[in-house]
């Protein structure tokens, strides 16, 4: 009997595709704060991000079918969010991208690795959405330049410009929060 069980629980793509409820429970619980953080990585609205969230499960659920287990269910999923907030952000807001920066100007800048210690998340809230879909995809998404061209209908050009801006602006907001730290100490 527990053989039984442990393969039921190990076919969960396939228990998805059956529609099985258990089944969505067990993917939701898993997977539902992993998704609203990516959700909230691109959008600065907790309620929007939650909104996305609620309907990237729904589209898993209804499209599971055409996942074809080629890589993880996880992956197959997260992609989906990822999607459903850039749709939400192109349909709601109007994000315009600008490429006054010559390719030859950012040269290697745009490849520069940034640490920061503190909240990610503030500080994602607080770049221009082009900035941030483009930061995301590129930082925490791996998408090259190439991909980020194609899913957001910009050039490369502008897509590499969009994430210099990103690092500087992160890189500016940062330092003014250090400042402002250190000057309240005094």
């Amino acid at each position: 009997m527990k053989l039984l069980s442990g393969n039921k629980k190990n076919d969960l793509p396939g228990r998805l595709k059956k529609q099985d409820p258990a089944a969505q429970k067990i993917f939701y619980d898993r997977n539902v704060k992993k998704f609203l953080s990516v959700s909230r990585s691109y959008i600065s609205d907790v309620y929007q991000a939650e909104d996305c969230v609620i309907k990237a499960f729904c589209k898993i659920f209804r499209s599971i079918e055409s996942f074809r287990g080629e890589g993880s269910l996880e992956g197959w999923a997260r992609r989906i969010v990822v999607n459903e907030c850039l749709n939400f952000i192109k349909s709601h807001k109007t994000v315009f991208y600008l490429d006054d920066i010559s390719e030859s100007y950012l040269g290697e800048i745009y490849e520069e690795d940034i640490a920061f210690d503190f909240d990610a998340q503030d500080l994602l809230d607080q770049l221009p959405d082009a900035y941030r879909m483009v930061f995301n995809l590129y930082v925490l998404e791996n998408y090259s330049h190439q991909e980020i061209s194609e899913i957001l209908r910009i050039s490369i050009a502008v897509s590499k410009t969009q994430l210099f801006r990103a690092k500087e602006k992160m890189r500016k907001i940062y330092f003014q929060q250090q400042k402002s730290l250190q000057n309240e100490k005094f």
